[in-house]
């Protein structure tokens, strides 16, 4: 036996959808079938068409089989105006096997020539629709149940019609499913969706136990190609990042303008084992398009925006924490730190005067110097040496880390004045002062 479903992503649950004539062991069979959802960028509302024939066996007439079909659809399904009353029969059906009625209306129904299956305008439509009735399940061990819809398809001469398709079209509500993404992929790439559908698979509770009490009336699905069709309307402003499974299709549509087509053939060996067709997707505007070229040239242009700007932060931030933190093994004189020259008392003591000469000086105290010659003094110039020395004072101390509480600053400057090559005179001066910011020490 075969049984018809569709996948309507509730929950990651598959759900189904089952044809059942009115008589036990039907003799025919369900073929061509097709189950084809459209989907707009709107993402509201979205019609299924469930598009079928009826196979007669040889040596049977149509009269044979005259008979109406039932389908149990997974979900709630909404009803269309104008077509008349509510089927009571359908409910008080439902309610004397224990579920309760939550809607109940009558599906458009009618007549659609094989050929031209695709344009959306049915050649013939049935007065009355199909009646329908929704209901779930309460009470149990697993509590509510989800809806499920019961639907009564009216006899009609041209089910057996090779070249006609009957169709019954179902308007679902959430069906497309949101895929879960951050704010920023959703602002860039836009929004990703969803959509599903399947084939053969009758677990969900609320349909279940219809099926297994009427799975003697179950019509096979005959031998004759049937598809799973899901037709994206807009197809440039479209992206389809997964198609699952491989063996599905994806086209542009031969005669609708701007249609994507995903389809996947059903195979009817595969007993009553579910086959799914799932599709991840989404609409993007204009400027969405434009993100592959843009998202790498506004990268080029920040990083050599802000690149400067974010060596000097990060130099700032590592001046002030080399400011405020000391790291270390503890003794007992915190370590001073040196910038510039700054010339000790030794060193200063072996620069004398009359006997230095200028070569000596650069070999005691360096050449890091800055030089001042005296215009209209021949052979008189002045080496000057400045430096500073700042000693951290510590606040704690743990083990090798330790804070800074303020900074000992020495400004060290020394003048050594010379008289054709050699030394005529030193003078040294020593500035101290106290750094209330440690910050500003480095």
């Amino acid at each position: 036996m075969a049984a018809v479903a569709l996948l309507l992503l509730a929950g990651g649950s598959a759900h189904a959808q089952v044809f059942l004539a009115s008589r036990p062991n039907p003799e025919f069979t369900i073929g061509p079938l097709f189950i084809r959802a459209t989907v707009t960028p709107g993402l509201g509302a979205v019609p299924v068409d469930v598009l079928f024939s009826l196979v007669v066996p040889p040596r049977r007439s149509a009269s044979d089989i005259e008979q109406e079909l039932f389908l149990l659809w997974p979900g709630a399904v909404k009803g269309a105006s104008g077509l008349g009353a509510p089927d009571r029969a359908l409910a008080r059906f439902v309610e004397q096997r224990g579920f309760s009625v939550i809607d109940e209306g009558r599906l458009p129904y009618f007549a659609q020539n094989l050929y031209s299956m695709d344009s959306g305008t049915p050649t013939e439509t049935v007065a009355g629709g199909a009646p329908f009735v929704t209901f779930v399940g309460q009470g149990g061990a697993l509590g509510l149940t989800s809806p499920a819809t019961y639907v009564r398809v009216p006899w009609h001469p041209k089910l057996p019609n090779a070249a006609v398709l009957m169709g019954l079209r179902l308007t679902l509500d959430d069906v497309v499913k949101p895929k879960k993404a951050s704010w920023l992929e959703n602002a860039v790439w836009g929004p990703r969706h969803r959509i599903a559908l399947s084939f053969n698979d009758v677990r969900p509770r609320g349909l279940f136990p219809l099926y297994l009490e009427h799975r003697d009336r179950l019509v096979r699905l005959a031998d004759q190609p049937s598809q799973l069709l899901m037709h994206f309307a807009d197809a440039d402003h479209l992206k389809i990042d997964e198609v699952f499974p491989q063996s599905s299709t994806r086209q542009l549509h031969e005669s609708l303008e701007s249609t994507q087509v995903v389809s996947l053939f059903l195979d009817t060996s595969e007993g009553v084992t579910p086959q799914v067709l799932n599709v991840q997707f989404g609409y993007f505007t204009d400027w969405q398009a434009w993100t592959p070229i843009l998202i790498p040239m506004l990268f080029f242009l920040l990083g050599n925006i802000a690149g400067p700007l974010v060596v000097a932060a990060l130099k700032s931030a590592a001046r002030s924490v080399k400011a405020r933190v000391q790291f270390g093994r503890r003794t007992e004189e915190p370590p001073q730190r040196d910038t510039g020259v700054v010339l000790d008392r030794g060193t200063l003591a072996r620069i004398v005067p009359g006997e230095t000469t200028y070569e000596d000086v650069l070999r005691l105290a360096g050449r890091d110097v800055e030089e001042r010659e005296q215009i209209g003094a021949a052979g008189r110039r002045t080496l000057v040496y400045r430096g500073r020395r700042t000693v951290p004072r510590r606040k704690r101390t743990f083990g090798w880390f330790a804070t800074v509480a303020h900074w000992d600053v020495e400004d060290h400057e020394v003048e050594i004045e010379l008289d054709h090559n050699r030394v005529s005179d030193v003078q040294a001066r020593v500035r101290r002062s106290r750094l209330t910011d440690p910050a500003a020490a480095g």
